[in-house]
């Protein structure tokens, strides 16, 4: 399914170094596969008095992970989708949970933006593929900079934790990997309604990304902004009409999405 496992041992136990898994706390993983990262969290979890919820798409992966954990009231498997999971079904404190996973990295998009919904997790820590942790933690301006730098960072907060080359994977991708964390701003800086305008928003301005600021808020057909809401708009961001959207940092972004009507 697209999926890369984890073999090297050593950064195994470093991403569950990282999960830093407290008392009492639920771990939620994602595409636990063969248990590469699974039996350090349960270990951590059993430790801690807390609970490991493993969401497997592979329905035979799955049935191996059943029968490993039998006996352990701890470790709940879930076989399914996700992306098609509301973590408030599998939790009832999901601004509590911790999401750890090596996910595949055709679904990256997806995952992200999908434990990016609310309610939000506590913390999320994710095997991507290197070029998408340069994307979400792109400076304005730069290359990479562009509208998946500002649909993370206008919710949460991102740390590059670790890098991982292609030879701890089997089979061996031909890409290098990065292990990020993700903490969702706590309280949110919007609304759940200026969130809906903060990502019409940014699909506007990325899709238009070589024109001008004033050109695209005026003219673009999900905007259409008359002067006096463009030239508002333009000031919360602390931008000029000339400037382009890949030079608008995600809080100005955030606020200009706060005025959009």
């Amino acid at each position: 399914m697209g999926q890369n496992f984890l073999v090297d041992g050593n950064l195994r136990r470093r991403i569950v170094e990282e999960a830093r898994v407290g008392k009492g706390e639920t771990v939620l993983e994602i595409g636990p596969g063969r248990g590469a990262l699974t039996q350090g969290l349960a270990g951590e979890v059993e430790v801690q008095g807390g609970r490991l919820i493993l969401v497997e798409l592979d329905r035979a992966l799955a049935r191996r992970l059943s029968r490993q954990f039998q006996g352990r009231p701890d470790v709940i498997v879930i076989q399914g989708d996700i992306l098609e999971l509301d973590l408030a079904e599998v939790t009832g404190e999901p601004s509590r949970l911790k999401v750890v996973g090596n996910i595949p990295y055709n679904v990256t998009t997806p995952i992200l933006f999908h434990l990016l919904e609310r309610p939000r997790p506590a913390e999320i820590l994710l095997m991507v593929q290197r070029e998408v942790a340069e994307r979400i933690a792109a400076d304005p301006g730069s290359g990479e900079y562009g509208a998946l730098s500002v649909g993370v960072r206008a919710v949460a907060s991102v740390e590059r934790v670790l890098r991982a080359p292609p030879e701890v994977f089997r089979p061996r991708p031909r890409v290098h990997s990065e292990v990020i964390r993700l903490r969702p701003l706590v309280p949110p800086p919007l609304s759940p309604d200026e969130e809906v305008a903060l990502r019409r928003l940014t699909r506007a301005l990325f899709q238009w990304r070589r024109k001008q600021l004033r050109k695209i808020l005026k003219d673009h057909p999900d905007l259409g902004l008359g002067p006096e809401a463009l030239a508002d708009l333009l000031a919360a961001a602390g931008a000029r009409p000339t400037d382009r959207p890949e030079t608008v940092s995600p809080e100005g972004f955030v606020a200009m999405a706060r005025l959009l009507p």
